[in-house]
């Protein structure tokens, strides 16, 4: 009897968080939505220079019909690995494939839960608000002394370094999951290094280029299933 009401409790707990995750993000989600797009008008208002609609209509034409298919498809992605509060919090601060997805990611191997799971969702959103919380902090440092080092930035000896801190930063964590299976690895990231090579422009379309390559992976994981049953 008390396993079972210690079930009920934990149900009960559970549905009540996930109600107030999606209240709370939903209205977090509102109020940041209105916060960017209300800035520039009151800033343009504040100046005496509103925004031309006519030509933030065209911008938007030539590149917000791909970024919205592309935070569509983020969307399907990211949602299921992160969870209600993980997704919410992750998509409102943004940055999510240089930093809260790896961050996820290394913080649920760590803690051993699996996708989909209550458990999950609360490792995920624990992992992507210290995310958020350092990397504020980390920006307030950096811009508080970029003045200071600004010598040092512009160094000619560190900015091949600075020009290969995100593939190092990359390299490193996806390693430890292609090493599980190099030879289902190797096909995606043949196909899309080959991809880039023949077209370089498709390099700032890396999210709508997550789906073929997974396909890719999903496929060939599949095939080999088969063969194995």
């Amino acid at each position: 009897m008390k396993e079972i009401e210690n079930g009920v409790n934990r149900e009960q707990y559970l549905a009540k968080y996930t109600r107030g995750t999606h209240i709370l993000g939903r209205l977090c989600t509102a109020v940041t939505l209105a916060a960017l797009l209300g800035a520039p008008f009151l800033i343009g208002a504040y100046l005496g220079a509103l925004p031309d609609l006519g030509a933030a209509a065209k911008a938007f034409v030539s590149v917000g019909l791909v970024w919205t298919v592309s935070s569509f498809a983020e969307f399907l992605i990211y949602t299921p690995m992160l969870g209600a509060g993980g997704g919410y919090l992750a998509f409102i601060t943004g940055n999510l494939i240089n930093m809260k997805i790896p961050c996820a990611m290394n913080a649920r191997e760590i803690a051993g839960t699996k996708a989909g799971t209550p458990e999950n969702e609360i490792v995920s959103t624990l992992s992507i608000a210290a995310s958020s919380l350092v990397t504020i902090v980390v920006l307030a440092a950096g811009v508080a002394a970029l003045v200071p080092l600004q010598p040092v930035l512009q160094s000619r000896t560190l900015a091949p370094a600075f020009d290969n801190v995100v593939p190092a930063l990359f390299g490193a964590m996806s390693y430890q999951y292609f090493r599980r299976n190099l030879k289902l690895a190797a096909m995606p990231m043949l196909l899309m290094s080959v991809i880039f090579v023949v077209a370089p422009s498709l390099t700032s379309q890396t999210s709508l280029l997550i789906l073929p390559s997974g396909a890719v992976a999903i496929g060939l994981a599949y095939l080999g299933y088969r063969r194995k049953h």
